[in-house]
């Protein structure tokens, strides 16, 4: 990995694209400083920093959510913005007409998804405005002359954000080295460690007792996890399933070409981490729409109650969406029947299977295996550090710093592995040698 970013620093051209994308992230950490008008700064700096799932949502941000700064909405609505569009796509035929348009058909889709977007952050703008006022966080009250008017700027406010992150990840797609949102929410991550560490730092050394040694114990079981998933992670990120091809001997003119034996590699993780950032975006609704509301509603008592981080429906949920966003996901990006076309028309064949229904059946078969074991994968990492939270919980011992542990680690590995491959793929093209070289 070091050395791919070395010799990329080496290259001119992807030297600029990281020194753009640095100033971009850059931008986007000054953007998540900066207070919008009348939010109460004294307050929201003393306030208590968010828990359950919206602890989660606040992280993924990169504290910009418990700060009501600029960027407080993140990479949330246009992240919901592309699953309702993916999920559009195939309901809808007339989109999937257009999607499958080329490269028009993707700037068509990708302006619905702007707008999506938009109306996203408008929504939740609302409710993120009215959650600040409802813990007194904002500098006018209820019944004061600018109140409506207050709301109306903060709202418009958290709209631009929102959609500045959206225009700020498109700029790393097109000048960048590619992965704009997910650069920008792997930098709300790592930003969040360092405050996470720094807490956990601070609580030991505030303990007194066995409280030390029990706050010890946090720190070292946590670095042991993080250090024994990251290890997981790049081990099964890099693993793959090679189906063998051989391709048939064709005789043109004095010259016999193909007779060669080559593989179809298949990702164990082909869906990466898409799903659980899907289904973290998913089960983070009824607790965002639990924060709008009052204490005594009963919507409200039932997410604290029976739908938190820690409950069994919440973890039942979330291990169910992302099996299912797994398969989705790799409907839509991978499809077997193609890929047996391509097969047939190069001359090729999987041995043992017949060309043509029975090649994209036998493909078809195999793909679902590896998205079973990509999904059992992605809960192990996301959903075993809930458990042993939710476990220790039970018995009066409370780790909740690695509640979120995992599905932060597999984002950050899973967005650093995919950006060295996009910088090697980079590198590749650069310092390819022709026959006459």
């Amino acid at each position: 990995m070091f050395q791919t970013f070395k010799n990329a620093w080496k290259t001119p051209d992807l030297k600029k694209k990281i020194l753009f994308t640095a100033m971009i992230l850059l931008l986007y950490r000054i953007g998540a400083c900066l207070y919008v008008p009348y939010v109460d700064v004294d307050a929201v700096q003393n306030a208590a920093r968010f828990q359950g799932i919206l602890e989660f949502v606040d992280m993924l941000s990169g504290e910009a959510l418990s700060k009501a700064t600029l960027f407080a909405l993140s990479v949330s609505p246009y992240i919901t913005a592309s699953i309702v569009m993916q999920l559009l796509t195939i309901a809808i035929p007339a989109l999937e007409r257009i999607s499958k348009q080329g490269e028009e058909g993707k700037k068509k889709i990708t302006a619905y998804t702007r707008w999506v977007t938009v109306a996203l952050a408008l929504i939740t703008a609302y409710g993120y405005v009215k959650l600040l006022d409802s813990i007194d966080l904002l500098t006018v009250k209820s019944g004061d002359k600018f109140y409506v008017f207050a709301q109306i700027v903060m709202i418009a406010c958290f709209c631009a954000g929102a959609a500045l992150i959206m225009w700020l990840g498109e700029q790393i797609n097109a000048h960048g080295i590619g992965n704009g949102i997910s650069m920008i929410l792997f930098a709300n991550i790592l930003s969040s460690f360092t405050s996470m560490v720094l807490g956990m730092i601070r609580m030991v050394t505030r303990e007194k007792g066995w409280w030390i040694a029990l706050g010890i114990g946090e720190v070292i079981l946590s670095l042991a996890l993080a250090l024994g998933a990251i290890m997981l992670i790049v081990w099964f990120t890099n693993s793959e399933r090679r189906i063998p091809i051989q391709y048939a001997k064709r005789v043109v003119g004095r010259k016999m070409y193909g007779g060669q034996s080559s593989n179809l590699p298949l990702k164990m993780n082909m869906a990466g981490v898409m799903p659980v950032i899907f289904a973290s975006s998913i089960v983070s609704i009824p607790a965002t729409i639990a924060g709008f509301m009052t204490k005594s509603n009963w919507f409200t008592k039932f997410v604290n109650n029976w739908f938190n981080y820690t409950s069994p429906l919440y973890i039942a949920v979330f291990v169910v969406l992302i099996v299912l966003f797994s398969y989705f996901y790799i409907m839509i990006s991978f499809n077997p029947v193609e890929v047996a076309n391509n097969i047939r028309n190069n001359g090729g064949a999987i041995p043992g299977i017949r060309p043509g229904k029975p090649t994209s059946d036998y493909i078809k078969k195999i793909l679902n295996r590896i998205t079973m074991m990509g999904a059992i994968f992605l809960v192990v990492i996301s959903a075993l550090p809930m458990i042993i939270t939710a476990v220790t919980s039970a018995f009066g011992v409370s780790f909740q710093s690695f509640a979120f542990m995992g599905t932060s680690l597999l984002i950050v590995v899973g967005v650093a592995l995919e950006t060295v491959r996009d910088l090697e793929a980079q590198l590749a093209m650069r310092n390819y040698k022709g026959f006459l070289d």
